[in-house]
């Protein structure tokens, strides 16, 4: 199997360094900032006025010592960590409003209103629609008219956005959990790569979706969306600030113009950008302290397993369930004690695999249109509807709904006996 270059320089330089991509809260960016003032706009156009945005309240937490729950921080977090956890839950539970930066054009005006199923951080059945066209073959996400992601709300009625009669292909995509991302980002790119590898059964292949990223500006493994399109849980937040409540900041300092026209973005962003400054008093922006409340987010605790799951954990095994859904991994060495070497039993290589008639036609960088990132299986049971855009209600329809590299599973699925499946999904259902 050849080798991607690019994929092959990101292994030689984890292996040559010991690169650990935890990262510890997050730091004041260095260099020279945007200034914190009103702009000038171009010449005819109102003053812009500076984001008048509420800062978190930066009370100490205690630790938790009553049995955990979702929601709970990592164990094992000093003072300082707590109370850049508790900063980061205030910071996702708040509401943005118009004067703070809001829109002209979003999606939710919090990152809670998505994330709460299962606990502050989890998932939810709400969809985002995303949008391009395929013309002989080639994908086209429309970047001129607003693409790929729709902002179907806006602070005024003048400034909605709309799919355009262009797009001939249109997805939807539910949110993903947020539970335990923080050990997941301190798996070190050497172990995903490992899993990028020839000769596994079925035909199952797997690629590692090295990006940019725009926190470092360096390629780095992909490992966060249903696309594996953000690498660091900073880049991550920077880009649900902008893309989904429309607040500009330091990594993603330009607003989304409504459907691409600059004359209606002109008439209704009336706040300067970036909307989302750094805080003299902690050195942090609001991305900072979401990407913190991430980090520092504990995973769903498992369930004990019954004599059904415990066989169904066999099953998964036999199915081929586990080729992808890899059960554990590993993270490196950190200088944070809850992060460093820890199992990370998320149950996925965070690879992208082709997933035939189940992709979505959407591109995004590397992922083409029938790829996705492994979904992993950690708190499947406070998750559902399942699959990219919630079309699965159940996990039974989940994974009868597999196609391309997990069809193989999928038929040995189907060919269990009703007991064998029962005691699958009871397993799964503990995770």
């Amino acid at each position: 199997m050849k080798t991607n270059p690019l994929i092959h320089h990101v292994l030689l330089a984890v292996a040559s360094t010991g690169l650990s991509l935890a990262q510890a809260p997050s730091a004041p960016p260095r260099g020279p900032q945007p200034p914190n003032a009103q702009q000038q706009p171009p010449h005819g156009q109102p003053l812009q006025r500076t984001a008048m945005r509420q800062r978190p309240s930066h009370r100490p937490m205690a630790p938790v010592t009553r049995p955990a729950r979702p929601s709970d921080p990592l164990p094992g977090l000093s003072a300082d960590l707590l109370l850049a956890f508790s900063d980061g839950f205030e910071e996702f539970t708040k509401e943005e409003t118009a004067d703070g930066g809001l829109g002209p054009i979003f999606n939710q005006s919090s990152c809670v209103t998505c994330h709460l199923q299962g606990g502050t951080g989890g998932a939810s059945d709400i969809t985002v629609t995303r949008f391009g066209r395929v013309e002989r073959g080639l994908f086209d996400s429309l970047d001129s008219l607003g693409g790929s992601l729709l902002q179907a709300l806006s602070i005024d009625p003048a400034a909605r956005e709309f799919v355009p009669r262009e797009a001939n292909i249109v997805s939807h995509r539910q949110t993903t959990p947020l539970f335990g991302l923080g050990l997941v980002e301190a798996i070190p790119e050497a172990t995903i790569l490992a899993g990028v590898r020839s000769g596994k059964p079925d035909g199952v292949k797997g690629k590692a979706h090295v990006v940019t990223d725009v926190v470092s500006g360096q390629p780095m493994v992909g490992r966060f969306g249903w696309k594996a399109q953000q690498a660091t849980l900073l880049a991550f937040s920077a880009d649900a600030y902008v893309n989904e409540m429309g607040v500009t900041n330091r990594f993603f300092p330009t607003e989304n113009a409504p459907n691409g026209k600059a004359d209606v973005l002109a008439a209704f962003d009336k706040v300067a950008d970036p909307e989302d400054s750094i805080d003299p008093a902690t050195g942090k922006a609001d991305i900072d302290h979401s990407a913190d409340f991430m980090r520092f987010l504990a995973p769903v605790r498992p369930l004990p397993l019954s004599d059904s799951a415990n066989a169904g954990k066999t099953v998964f095994q036999s199915t081929g369930c586990a080729v992808c859904h890899t059960p554990r991994m590993f993270t490196g060495t950190n200088e944070i004690p809850a992060l460093n070497q820890k199992a990370v039993d998320l149950y996925s290589d965070l690879l992208l695999h082709e997933m035939g008639i189940l992709g979505d036609g959407i591109v995004q960088g590397d992922a083409g249109g029938r790829e996705f990132r492994t979904a992993p299986l950690w708190g499947a049971r406070v998750s559902a509807p399942y699959l990219h855009d919630g079309r699965a209600p159940t996990l039974d329809a989940a994974i009868r709904a597999h196609d391309g590299e997990g069809a193989a599973s999928k038929i040995r699925y189907t060919k269990l006996s009703v007991q064998q499946r029962q005691q699958l999904l009871d397993f799964i259902n503990t995770l």
